[in-house]
């Protein structure tokens, strides 16, 4: 039985997944688990997208890379999916939301991203695509859609999240306990 959850926080390039990742990493002792990092380092690669100038993951690949410590629970996965991931991994899926199409395009257009790739992830996220995605692979239960434009919401959503871990850890030691 695992003692610790595993969150996905996911959303389209550019929403603040690593910066919730990392802070709710530090606030509550779970691993942040950024899944380009773990791609790259472990070559989980499919080959490279021209038109949108990244690498294509070999989900299987990257699957088998991160099993073993995952199914183990304590990780917050920080990526753009969220589907491949098996519902039994899974204990909260957060979807981080940018609304302001100003704001959202700002961030994009300052990474440099060609004005396709800005014009397909600025499609993605006026339609909610990504929410849709894990409201379809996991439990609606598990989803929640937090909106992520500015510091204090982001302090805001931080907080809550790390309170859920908190309150999951407390309520599975208590079930690890009574059994």
């Amino acid at each position: 039985m695992r003692t610790a959850p595993n969150i996905i926080i996911t959303g389209t390039p550019g929403v603040g997944k690593t910066i919730h990742s990392e802070q709710v990493a530090q606030d509550t002792g779970l691993q942040h688990l950024s899944i380009n990092d773990i791609a790259k380092q472990r070559d989980c690669y499919d080959g490279y997208d021209e038109e949108r100038q990244s690498w294509i993951i070999d989900e299987d690949k990257l699957l088998d890379a991160i099993e073993d410590d995952v199914t183990k629970g304590g990780y917050i996965i920080d990526w753009h999916a969220c589907d491949l991931f098996p519902k039994s991994w899974i204990d909260l899926v957060v979807v981080l939301r940018c609304p302001s199409t100003a704001v959202y395009y700002d961030r994009l257009s300052s990474r440099g991203y060609p004005e396709s790739k800005v014009d397909e992830n600025m499609d993605a996220e006026i339609f909610g695509l990504l929410l849709e995605e894990a409201k379809e692979a996991y439990d609606e239960e598990i989803v929640i859609e937090l909106t992520s434009e500015n510091s204090d919401e982001i302090e805001s959503n931080c907080a809550r999240i790390s309170a859920w871990v908190e309150a999951w850890k407390k309520s599975h030691s208590e079930e690890a306990t009574d059994a």
